[in-house]
């Protein structure tokens, strides 16, 4: 049942089984090394073959191949996200209704420029541009003032913006779901619920997909605004977690 979706998603994307197995390999050493180490050191070669099955010479071999890898980073998807967020919800860039304004490209203030120097980190703003349109998150009208046409910045599909949002996702449910299946008595479970219901007449299909909408987007809206409330821009590392919630649609027979 876990593996059945990413199965799913990988042979859509091209991938072969042979090839899936080097990334599911490497993965499970990967795991092993960072997550089952005694009082807190990285598991040792001999260890990490006896968790995984692999012996010694195939982990030293993924390890090393790890190590010369540069990892995977969703900066600039999350950052995307962060300026859209906060088109729509920075009074300095809203309208006197509460909807996000239309913003001239450069400027010191109330500009795209200005968005992004307040919430794309490091990211250059003509790169978040450009991808925002690519993705028709925004549109730039007759005058050159940009339109906000979306909340939330979703890649073309199998973009690989887009797979990487994908694992994300998943990574997130499936930490989830590890913690709770795995937590000590004494730590708190981490939410996780489903509302289904198998006996639904297929024409009611558009009508709880506007409801779903409408329903999810205001609880979203909510968790971001909290997030935002809360956040301490200062605050390191160390000294900070990652937060949020997230919502899905379920169809099934």
């Amino acid at each position: 049942m876990l593996f059945r979706p990413i199965a799913r998603i990988m042979l859509r994307a091209g991938v072969n089984w042979r090839e899936l197995a080097e990334v599911c390999k490497s993965t499970y050493v990967e795991v092993a090394t960072e997550d089952f180490g005694i009082r807190g050191r990285p598991t040792n070669i001999s260890r990490v073959a006896i968790l995984t099955g692999m012996t010694r010479r195939e982990v030293r071999r993924l390890r090393s191949q790890l190590q010369h890898e540069a990892p995977e980073s969703a900066s600039r998807m999350n950052y995307a996200s962060r300026v859209l967020t906060g088109w729509h919800q920075d009074p300095e860039f809203l309208e006197e209704n509460g909807k996000p304004a239309l913003l001239p490209v450069s400027g010191s203030s109330s500009s795209f420029e200005s968005l992004c120097g307040k919430y794309s980190g490091d990211v250059a703003a003509s790169t978040l541009l450009k991808e925002l349109k690519h993705v028709g998150a925004i549109e730039e009208n007759a005058n050159g003032e940009l339109i906000a046409k979306t909340r939330y910045y979703m890649p073309v599909l199998l973009d690989p913006e887009q797979m990487l949002r994908s694992g994300s996702v998943l990574q997130d449910i499936g930490y989830t779901i590890a913690h709770n299946l795995h937590r000590e008595e004494s730590d708190p479970s981490r939410f996780e619920g489903r509302a289904t219901n198998r006996n639904i007449p297929e024409h009611l299909l558009p009508e709880f997909h506007n409801y779903c909408e409408a329903e999810a987007q205001e609880f979203l809206e909510k968790i971001d605004a909290w997030l935002s409330e809360n956040e301490d821009p200062e605050a390191t590392a160390e000294d900070s977690v990652r937060l949020g919630m997230g919502a899905y649609w379920i169809q099934g027979r």
